[in-house]
């Protein structure tokens, strides 16, 4: 049975490159061309929309730093009066819940613990089979963004010398936020007052606890079976060989009983030393592994995880109010556009011209537009203002600004 995904609500497409695709195509029916005089004038207004978005994200990056910077490991400069006991405490809650706004606006999905436990079951061919030790926590966050396939190549279990190449489902973005306490897992030196930021990109869905610190790497199935295989059976030969003398030979032989014995004893030891060592062999070189492949995937750290997110829900919000209004004004005619037909009109024409498939948040589009005064709504039908009104709006906006600062971005 085909696994059906959602789909994501992310708009695949770079503010500049959407900005000229709007200006230059023919639109859906092909002969809806921008004059030379309209490209120019929406370009101004892209640039007008842009800076009313960036204006509203400097104002979060302002307070998420604040928030941040107690807990940040990377902090320099610290700060002069960090908090402490209760209002620390308070301000630690306050950076989770800030964080998973931030990430919700960034159209990340969030991972519960029931959910990833699901997942972690097992390990991919490149990965390691880990334990999570959740109490190694106070506070653990995990989100993603984006499901896929990547190819990887591996090289056949028998014929070694082969390779082939394996589908791998896939997390396109993985965000990790955590803070850690006293546990026997972690190192006795372990940060347990910082809070860490984490970005990787391409994680195998298997193999997504490799992220969380204070995993115990697990012996594979065949590493237990031959271990205790051999333990059993070594086992089963001394037995074998005790029942073979009789009680007066045990009692008057014991040198030549202890001779006897010697065999199956360095089998036992012997084996089952060579099978542990193999596997502390392999858990060294799953470590390895482990450090090579998150060093390619890691995108981000602590402080810089925060501005590159915010980075991503600025552009997200600003493609979003584009398109909204790019098809009120272009293609919705003097009657406008309801809420599903402005949806489904955004989300078929650019699959069609385009090749990109997403899921239109239409309705944070409409309330953006809407807190900015570009749309007029009669019923449930929504208009947008003639370029030039529109532009006239977001300069007033500006002005207001500069008086009374810009607002934080809506939730």
């Amino acid at each position: 049975m085909p696994d059906f995904q959602p789909r994501e609500h992310f708009v695949p497409v770079r503010v500049s490159d959407l900005v000229a695709f709007l200006c230059t195509e023919s639109g859906p029916l092909h002969d809806q061309e921008l004059s030379a005089d309209e490209q120019a004038a929406f370009r101004r207004f892209a640039r007008a929309v842009v800076g009313h978005v960036h204006i509203s994200y400097a104002t979060e990056i302002r307070r998420l730093k604040d928030a941040y910077a107690a807990f940040d490991p990377d902090a320099d400069p610290k700060p002069l009066a960090p908090p402490a006991g209760d209002e620390r405490a308070a301000t630690l809650t306050k950076l989770f819940e800030t964080f998973v706004h931030l990430m919700s606006r960034a159209n990340y999905r969030r991972l519960t613990r029931d959910v990833m436990e699901q997942i972690m079951a097992g390990a991919s061919e490149w990965g390691v089979d880990m334990d999570v030790a959740w109490d190694a926590f106070d506070q653990v966050e995990v989100f993603y963004r984006g499901k896929g396939a990547g190819t990887r190549t591996s090289r056949h279990w028998l014929f070694w010398w082969r390779k082939r190449e394996l589908e791998v489902p896939t997390f396109a973005r993985v965000a990790v936020i955590f803070k850690q306490r006293a546990h026997k897992r972690l190192a006795d030196d372990a940060d347990t007052r910082s809070v860490f930021l984490k970005l990787f990109k391409d994680i195998p869905q298997v193999d997504i606890e490799m992220l969380l610190p204070g995993g115990r790497i697990r012996m594979r199935k065949f590493d237990r079976w031959k271990l205790g295989g051999s333990a059993l059976s070594s086992i089963a030969y001394v037995v074998w060989k005790l029942s073979t003398f009789s009680l007066s030979v045990i009692s008057g032989f014991s040198t030549a009983l202890l001779f006897a014995l010697y065999t199956p004893l360095a089998l036992v030891f012997g084996y089952g030393y060579k099978t542990w060592y193999s596997f502390q062999s392999s858990r060294q070189t799953y470590t390895l592994q482990l450090t090579q492949s998150l060093y390619y995937q890691n995108l981000d750290n602590n402080s810089g995880v925060l501005f590159r997110l915010l980075d991503e829900a600025e552009e997200q919000e600003t493609r979003e109010a584009l398109l909204g209004y790019f098809y009120l004004w272009r293609y919705a005619g003097p009657n406008g556009f309801t809420a599903e037909e402005l949806d489904f009109s955004i989300e078929t024409d650019l699959k069609k011209r385009l090749g990109v498939e997403f899921n239109f948040e239409v309705v944070d589009a409409l309330a953006q537009l809407a807190r900015a005064g570009l749309i007029e709504n009669t019923g449930d039908r929504y208009k947008a203002l003639p370029l030039a009104a529109a532009h006239q709006k977001l300069d007033a906006l500006w002005d207001r600004y500069a008086r009374t600062g810009a607002p934080a971005p809506a939730a």
